[in-house]
């Protein structure tokens, strides 16, 4: 492969190249703590555990006796790293020796999480709400896609079969250095764009986000809680669903612009839900329709809007299905447009109390055939009886006094067969 000249810079660097009391900030996350702890070479892992539970600054000529003489250049290498990170903060006593002390945030934040274990930063959304989702193979293959088209709009636009146009904010990311353009000329690959198209994919993604960063203050983001959010990004797993409806403003745009460049797939579809049961969709996704049909009944469908009702028929069959009425309630709340998922609630409480209502209707009565036998002529057989249905999970109800029971029909042969050996 020819030599490049643009470099892709490591993630972690770019962390650690933010001002102190920023990258203090970072700390109050416990995720983005250990996403940091898992980024140190070996030695300085070991360092950063080792003084999780110490508070005193220790010396740094004591430090470097934790190491044989072989490994003091790696011992100054992951000194160094903790120090670039804030992990550990240089003190100077009076003598001006210098010890090293744990960034108190850092610390705090990590004995919290080895104690208590942490909580993802945000749950999934269950199975039973998004219905099918696309698989590993499919992420894998729209990733690819988008990113082969992100390659050819830089090169040419005319070459991308579909019409991509990408947003402003990546627009400004490939026009650091990528691309150039003159009044009244569509924009050309930079020398440096031209390299960049030589370099392997990782590199090519690590040189975007990084200038996606470097350029944040520009669009008017905080490059902090823009490093936050990619950071807490890791911890999800692969394949699930997660809602937008949890996200900021700032972390709704990067979540765009990152679906732009294949690393995130958007589901989109925006549930709105009124006082009538009328129910207004706005999606294109043919999925999104057949997976509203489950629950309510679909009237008309445009291109970007699907509109239906919710009725005790449409429900009735959902229930039938296994749907329970919470898993219905939870998708309409989970996909709530925007403009109605900041308000409590986000679907009207009628509707959602309905909902429940007519679970509950369908639920009061439960039909099962059964066969009754009474007249037992003494205590002792209807005890044996009762037992013998008992033991083999086919009793259904007992009335000792009046020497009754219920068991079910299809036990009723062998309780006859029973009957007539204790005779």
């Amino acid at each position: 492969m020819p030599q490049v000249m643009v470099v892709a810079r490591n993630f972690m660097d770019m962390v650690a190249a933010l001002p102190a009391a920023k990258l203090d900030m970072l700390y109050d996350s416990a995720f983005i703590c250990e996403a940091v702890l898992r980024s140190l070479p070996p030695l300085a892992k070991k360092y950063a555990l080792q003084m999780l539970y110490v508070s005193a600054p220790v010396a740094a000529a004591a430090m470097e006796e934790w190491v044989l003489d072989e490994y003091a250049a790696k011992h100054r290498v992951a000194i160094d790293r903790l120090l670039q990170l804030r992990v550990f903060v240089e003190v100077r006593d009076r003598r001006k020796e210098v010890s090293y002390k744990m960034n108190q945030k850092f610390q705090g934040n990590m004995q919290k999480y080895l104690v208590d274990g942490g909580s993802l930063p945000r749950e999934p959304i269950p199975s039973s709400v998004t219905a099918r989702l696309p698989t590993l193979a499919e992420l894998e293959a729209f990733a690819l896609e988008q990113w082969e088209c992100f390659l050819l709009q830089l090169i040419n636009s005319s070459q991308v079969e579909r019409g991509t146009s990408f947003s402003s904010s990546m627009m400004r990311t490939f026009q650091r250095g990528l691309l150039s353009s003159r009044d009244g000329e569509a924009p050309r690959l930079t020398e440096n764009g031209f390299q960049f198209l030589l370099m392997e994919t990782n590199a090519q993604l690590w040189y975007i986000m990084r200038e996606y960063i470097s350029s944040s203050e520009e669009r008017g983001v905080d490059p902090t809680e823009l490093i936050s959010f990619l950071l807490e990004l890791s911890f999800h797993t692969l394949g699930e669903a997660y809602s937008l409806n949890t996200l900021t403003d700032v972390q709704r745009n990067a979540i765009r612009d990152l679906a732009e460049l294949g690393l995130v797939k958007l589901q989109q579809g925006f549930v709105v839900v009124e006082t009538n049961f009328r129910m207004y969709a706005y999606s294109t996704s043919r999925l999104h329709c057949e997976i509203l049909r489950l629950f309510s009944r679909v009237e008309y469908q445009l291109p970007n809007l699907i509109v239906g009702s919710i009725t005790k028929e449409s429900l009735y069959g959902a229930f039938e299905n296994g749907i329970t009425a919470e898993q219905i309630i939870s998708f309409l709340q989970q996909n709530a447009h925007p403009r109605v998922a900041d308000k409590i609630p986000a679907v009207p409480e009628n509707v959602t109390d309905q909902i429940r209502l007519w679970e509950t209707d369908r639920n009061r009565v439960d039909m099962t055939l059964s066969h009754l036998y009474e007249d037992f002529p003494s205590k002792d057989m209807f005890d044996q009886c009762c037992d013998y249905a008992r033991d083999h999970g086919c009793l259904l109800w007992e009335d000792a006094k009046k020497m009754r029971l219920i068991v079910r029909v299809e036990f009723h042969p062998e309780m006859r067969e029973f009957l007539r050996r204790l005779r």
